[in-house]
């Protein structure tokens, strides 16, 4: 298994955020978002069409140094479609 693809970011109420991506087989992705003032990883929130932007960004870049191999990039762009047709988090996207 690859390391996950991961970032955080600033909320507006000043907590930091923590985002992990893992590539889980052919079809899926498996999000994890840890907020600094919760004590414990969640798994089963959505995410929103901004995280989705910013883990396409990042794989395009991690694609361009080679260390995300192409299939990836592939399955983020075949997830995202939904979130331009509906403007929301595709459902294909499955967390264990």
């Amino acid at each position: 298994m690859r390391k996950p693809i991961g970032w955080s970011e600033r909320l507006e109420d000043g907590v930091k955020r923590e985002i992990r991506v893992s590539f889980v087989g052919e079809r899926q992705i498996k999000w994890q978002f840890h907020r600094s003032d919760e004590e414990r990883w969640d798994y089963e929130s959505k995410p929103s069409a901004n995280d989705w932007q910013e883990l396409l960004a990042i794989a395009r870049r991690w694609y361009q140094r080679r260390r995300l191999p192409y299939k990836h990039l592939e399955l983020i762009q075949r997830l995202m479609e939904p979130i331009a047709d509906a403007g929301e988090a595709p459902e294909s996207s499955q967390r264990l």
